[in-house]
């Protein structure tokens, strides 16, 4: 057997080619050929990949520039001697890298569940004797004996094929089970048509066959997706991306403060050393936002649940936050833009076309000709063909706990239910015209017949099946009036204008049986004297859901385009009715093969439909178009996903229709499997990054507020106005009271209406650091203020040091009201009563600073003292102040528009 590095293309070779090729015979391999090849190839099965060892795993949790704020604030505090903050903040640490440990095993199990989905068993014939052995014992030259229910243990070669049909949804993501055959496909056909092949993992549906293992292991079209899969790299989130940025930033800035600030103290100000280092560490233990990756990590947590709610199962945290930044969505078409329940939609008879209301296997709906509704019981055409179509049928509806149920091949389900909804009874039908015998269908003739009898003897044969072999054998066409001669032309003509809407085409056809007559035999139909009834229409329709989501993504400015594995016609006329672009052409996976990368990027910006997609061209398509720095999201339910729902910033697996590898790779489950449910994501991924966006508003702030009363204090050579631990007091309370009302802020009226923000938008645009510098200044302002107005009438340190606090913290506190709403006016009653945690947080905070004020044990642990009604005036007339300040910068900003969405 020959080794070429060069893999043959097996789909391409004639059957005979290919067992000389493996040194093979139709009789199996001897004892000896099987263990030389397993000792050559291996076992059939998927190899492990190089994973990183439990410790290092965990070690890495850490590598995270959230967790090294936490550090470096931790530190900071266990200098200090605060050792309750420095034990909180560690523990903050420990749960992140615990949680973030257990997640990051769960996507490690994606390669898994591919391994489990290879059979465990195979009936191969080695020595001219059918033997069933475990399926990693499996070796190339084997020859396999497949049969109805079986899963598919290696890549075959098919040499024998008796009504075979494959379900390959989980590898091509085409909706219909493939008929196989033995004869060789063309060279350059896709993985969905190349009908000569069995590949592993697949299902068959129908009948039997027998083939030669031409892969196995890795060298599957499965193992290649795995290996495909254990190769793409996963890409950090659009917010982690601009937090570490923001980090280093803040970290420069805080070293930068804090060491002017040691320098000028020390040789300017000439303060003792001592003092003036812990003036510096002071400065950026208030620099240091502690409680913001925390209050991140708490709003993320919030929106996971919120989406919950709403269907879309969040497995890894960031993702939250990503769907907000989402530009475009790349959906696969079966089960997820489609009900994956063929329907039919058409029916033609010789002098009509039936329209057909409906989806799915319910059989609710009606017949329309020229959009007027029709009773079946006046079109006897229309009834006698879907007598036709339902007794030449194996297929049943029936409703079982409340709910529609169809067991057999959905295409014929889907006639099964066209014609219930025709007023048919199919237990009636079949008492009233007994089944006498039947040519089932197979894939080399392409058809089916029945023969049937009435309570009078009276016999006849009705046909279905593919429309070119049913014209073949018709010479009648049936009319009101009678049969006629059949006109084919106008048959053909009709029938390419239902197959440019992507239907897929069955005929029936009837012909009389003599009395007596009790078998059925092919020459009954080859002989032709057939009448053909009619043609019927047939395609999984789109969720009306989806239609509405698809607009509701496009008018928030979200690109939809469909990557699937079906055929370019059915995939033009599904996306004509979702509303995607088509206006540019559908491009197929040929087309993709045989372009470059550089190409694919200037393709991808104007085509929004792509068929007959193999795993590598989803793949190539999704790095595509995130080279243009675009956020991708990509749905997917097959195992032929998984490769580009790991690479998608966002990958979205169905969880009701999709296999465990495509949930395992991706970063979002639909508990529905319905497209709409990512519309909802999205709407909520935007709400998250408002409220991560309004949290820093508030929190940074405050530290800035802190750090430069700090400055000012040092420049002009006075007494600070907060201590170290009173700084930590303010940075813990107003974090864990304040700052995590603003994660459950409701969704904003116009948060769909909106572009999605720029992928490489700074968390912190120009308007936001104008904010945050601005109301910094307007804290200093009141605080430090406070503080030397204080110090002029007394001289009680602790006072004013007390004073200066609260006038701190409840100037927070208004500013809370602010921050509400990041460009919009607060002042209303939805902007002081609208938020139910707001006003919460307001009441624990007044109860923490009326403590902190006057209780005795908290006055000696942070150096307080009570304060008199004179100063809480002051104060809360400082806060009513700094509201309607930034009220005015905010109508200011508006009326110049210069502040559109923060």
């Amino acid at each position: 057997m020959s080794d070429s590095n060069e893999k043959p293309r097996w789909h391409a070779l004639d059957a005979d080619e290919a067992l000389q090729r493996l040194e093979s015979v139709r009789e199996g391999l001897d004892r000896d050929g099987v263990r030389e090849r397993l000792e050559r190839y291996g076992p059939n099965r998927l190899p492990d990949p190089e994973r990183a060892g439990p410790l290092q795993r965990f070690l890495l949790q850490f590598h995270n520039v959230l967790i090294y704020i936490l550090i470096v604030a931790g530190v900071g505090t266990a200098l200090l001697g605060h050792w309750i903050d420095t034990w909180v903040i560690f523990g903050v640490v420990l749960i992140n890298a615990i949680i973030g440990y257990i997640q990051e095993g769960k996507a490690e199990q994606a390669l898994d569940a591919i391994r489990q989905m290879l059979s465990p068993k195979a009936l191969v014939v080695r020595d001219g004797q059918r033997r069933t052995i475990p399926a990693e014992d499996l070796v190339p030259g084997d020859v396999v004996i497949l049969k109805a229910g079986d899963k598919v243990p290696a890549d075959l070669r098919l040499f024998k094929a008796h009504n075979l049909r494959i379900d390959e949804a989980v590898l091509t993501g085409e909706s219909v089970a493939v008929d196989k055959q033995t004869e060789a496909a063309e060279e350059n056909a896709g993985l969905g048509d190349r009908a000569s092949m069995a590949f592993s993992g697949t299902l068959v549906a129908y009948g039997q066959g027998r083939g030669v293992v031409v892969g196995t292991g890795a060298d599957t079209e499965i193992g290649r997706i795995s290996t495909m899969l254990g190769e793409v790299e996963s890409l950090t989130t659009p917010l982690l991306a601009q937090i570490a940025q923001f980090g280093r930033w803040l970290s420069v800035a805080i070293v930068l403060l804090a060491g002017f600030t040691f320098v000028f103290g020390y040789w300017v100000r000439d303060y003792a050393l001592v003092e003036t280092f812990l003036a510096a560490v002071s400065l950026a233990v208030a620099a240091i936002p502690e409680g913001l990756p925390a209050i991140m990590t708490i709003t993320l947590a919030i929106g996971v649940q919120r989406m919950a709610g709403r269907n879309a199962i969040i497995r890894r945290l960031p993702a939250v936050e990503t769907l907000g930044s989402v530009t475009t969505i790349c959906s696969d078409k079966t089960g997820t833009l489609t009900r994956n329940e063929m329907t039919v939609k058409s029916i033609v008879t010789a002098e009509h076309e039936f329209e057909v209301s409906g989806v799915g296997y319910a059989p609710e709906g009606h017949f329309a000709s020229d959009g007027e509704k029709v009773a079946v019981d006046d079109q006897p055409v229309l009834a006698e063909a879907l007598r036709g179509i339902l007794l030449c049928n194996d297929a049943e509806v029936y409703r079982s706990d409340g709910r529609w149920v169809m067991e057999g091949d959905p295409t014929e389900g889907a006639l099964v239910t066209a014609a219930v909804k025709g007023g048919l009874d199919q237990k009636e039908l079949n008492r009233n015209l007994s089944r006498i015998d039947v040519i089932p269908f197979e894939s080399t003739y392409k058809f089916m017949a029945t023969l049937h009898h009435d309570e009078r003897g009276e016999g006849v044969i009705y046909l279905k099946g593919a429309p070119e072999r049913v014209l073949a054998v018709c010479d009648k066409e049936r009319t009101p009036d009678g049969d006629r001669p059949l006109e084919r032309e106008r048959w053909e003509k009709w029938m390419e204008t239902i197959a440019a809407r992507g239907q897929r085409l069955l005929a029936v056809a009837a012909k009389d049986a003599a009395a007596d007559k009790s078998q059925l035999e092919f020459p009954d139909i080859e002989d032709g004297g057939l009448t053909l009834l009619a043609v019927c229409g047939i395609i999984d329709p789109p969720r009306d859901e989806a239609i509405r989501a698809v607009a509701e993504c496009q008018q928030a400015g979200i690109r939809v385009k469909m990557i699937t594995g079906d055929h370019g016609v059915t995939a033009r006329a599904i996306a004509d009715e979702l509303g995607i672009e088509t206006a540019s052409g559908v491009v197929t996976g040929h087309e993709l093969e045989e372009i470059s990368d550089d190409d694919l990027k200037r393709q991808v910006h104007d085509v929004d439909v792509f068929a007959r997609t193999t795993p590598e061209h989803k793949l190539r398509l999704v790095k595509a178009i995130q080279a243009d720095r675009h956020v991708v999201a990509m749905t997917g339910d097959g195992v032929n996903d998984a490769p580009a729902l790991k690479r998608a910033d966002v990958g979205v697996a169905m969880g009701i229709k999709g296999t465990e590898a495509s949930k395992e790779a991706s970063e979002m489950v639909l508990a529905d499997d319905n497209f709409a449910s990512i519309a909802a994501a999205v709407e909520e991924g935007r709400t998250v990054y408002d409220n991560l966006k309004k949290a820093i508003l508030f929190i940074l702030p405050t530290n800035g507020g802190q750090a430069f009363t700090i400055v000012a204090a040092i420049l002009l050579g006075l007494t600070l106005p907060l201590t170290p631990v009173q700084v930590l007091w303010v940075n813990m309370v107003t974090a864990v009271t304040l700052a995590l009302a603003l994660a459950f802020e409701p969704t904003e009226r116009d948060v769909m209406r909106r572009a999605p923000r720029p992928p490489n938008t700074p968390i912190l645009s120009p308007f936001l650091l104008w904010r945050i510098g601005f109301v910094s200044l307007l804290l200093v302002a009141g605080t430090f203020g406070h503080f030397l107005w204080m110090l002029q009438h007394t001289d009680d340190i602790d006072l004013a040091r007390t004073v200066a606090i609260n006038t701190l913290v409840v100037g927070q506190v208004f500013y809370l009201f602010n921050s509400r709403y990041i460009v919009q006016s607060v002042l209303n009653r939805e902007g002081f009563f609208g938020s139910r945690a707001v006003l919460i947080a307001i009441g624990i905070l007044v109860v923490l600073q009326t403590l902190f004020t006057y209780a005795p044990p908290v006055q000696f642990l942070f150096g307080t003292t009570g304060i008199g009604l004179e100063e809480w005036g002051r104060i809360l007339l400082f806060g009513v102040a700094l509201l309607l300040i930034v009220e005015f910068e905010k109508a200011l900003l508006r009326n110049r528009g210069l502040a559109r969405n923060g």
